[in-house]
């Protein structure tokens, strides 16, 4: 009898946003495990990230009882706050609804840590939305890439090592989780579920 609205009609009630650098050359690299977390959780939710706006592609669904929409910013990574700022107002929704997944070098490869808050350390995209929501206040799942052995751009665009292949497939896997606990449960039971004991007094030296 009734018609249900297209997905893009739908209010989230969180954004949940992936960076990474758009094109198919990027697939795989350290720099693009948002992009893939983004992706599963579509697929495991049956979101289709088919709405081109906003410099973005994202979907409008539901996780079990909670209306999100997942992002992947196509403005390549450093200027990914252009495509988070617009969306936020867009669904009218503040920071703190926001969450943001992204590789992190302070991390080891296999390392997952949600926190509700921080700086961006010396990652560039996340030094883009900082500047442009000019607020540090909303959660972030970080997941580990491990430091550069040469420079930081060539480390971050590069292929995982076969060796490192089960250990981000795990922390992907995790990070995952977390999103979905962040939106159902809140932030402090994901961190309680998903960080480590030995992360809970890591010191974050960019943050």
């Amino acid at each position: 009898m009734f018609r249900r609205k297209p997905n893009e009609r739908l209010q989230p009630e969180w954004i949940i946003v992936g960076l990474g650098n758009p094109g198919g050359e990027y697939d795989g690299t350290r720099h693009n495990v948002g992009f893939e977390v983004i992706r599963i959780l579509a697929e495991r939710n049956a979101i289709k990230l088919d709405t081109r706006r906003f410099q973005s592609h994202f979907g409008v669904g539901n996780m079990g009882e909670t209306t999100v929409a997942l992002v992947r910013p196509m403005t390549y990574m450093n200027l990914s706050g252009q495509s988070v700022a617009t969306l936020l107002r867009h669904f009218n929704l503040k920071p703190g609804r926001l969450v943001v997944v992204y590789d992190d070098m302070d991390l080891r490869v296999g390392r997952v840590q949600i926190r509700p808050q921080g700086g961006a350390g010396s990652h560039n995209g996340m030094k883009n939305i900082l500047a442009l929501l000019a607020t540090r206040g909303f959660p972030r799942v970080r997941i580990g890439i491990g430091g550069p052995s040469a420079t930081g751009i060539d480390h971050v665009l590069s292929q995982f090592h076969r060796d490192e292949i089960d250990a981000v497939r795990d922390a992907i896997a995790s990070a995952v989780e977390g999103c979905a606990l962040i939106v159902a449960e809140g932030v402090p039971l994901a961190m309680n579920r998903i960080n480590k004991p030995e992360e809970a007094f890591e010191p974050e030296s960019s943050e």
